[in-house]
């Protein structure tokens, strides 16, 4: 494994994941920072799942998941999205499943993924966009070299006629 730390590593997607790619896109309570408004269909994974072989400069996206060292389990997933080879940027995001969060492993993916970033794909940045009101989010992301660039008022809608401001954040190598 060429992308590991003391604790994580990241691996490619395999079939094996669709279960767990099913119970994670369909959890309700990380669609708000998602961005999801409705379910996925295993059917929908599998596709996905087949298609995720492609290389990063074909499907502008690559996630891999993330996986402890000791025993191989699964623990989240880590993407890059909006991948874009000329500008030599390309957004992150990350989803540790609830049972192993606070743990530090976000912040050690993210830390591998920086590497992976500037050495293998030789991006010049990376970004995120953070609602306002997920402070872990914010406060993982500025211990990761984030900085805060600006901020999109009332930018996604949480509840009827209810929004929140998005933060804008971007790593600069």
């Amino acid at each position: 494994m060429f992308i590991h730390s003391e604790h994580i590593y990241l691996r490619a997607l395999e079939s094996s994941d669709l279960e767990l790619l099913y119970v994670s896109e369909n959890d309700t309570s990380v669609w708000k920072v998602s961005n999801t408004i409705t379910p996925f269909s295993k059917d929908v994974l599998d596709l996905y799942l087949h298609s995720a072989h492609q290389d990063i400069y074909t499907n502008k996206q690559l996630r891999l998941m993330i996986c402890l060292n000791q025993n191989h389990r699964s623990i989240g997933t880590i993407d890059l999205f909006d991948f874009d080879p000329l500008n030599l940027r390309v957004g992150v995001g990350v989803l540790i499943f609830e049972e192993y969060r606070k743990k530090g492993y976000a912040f050690e993916s993210i830390e591998l993924v920086k590497a992976y970033c500037y050495n293998t794909l030789l991006m010049n940045q990376l970004y995120c966009n953070i609602s306002s009101e997920n402070l872990e989010s914010i406060t993982l992301f500025e211990k990761c070299g984030f900085v805060k660039i600006g901020i999109k008022k009332q930018w996604n809608q949480v509840a009827k006629n209810i929004f929140e401001d998005e933060l804008m954040y971007q790593l600069v190598f």
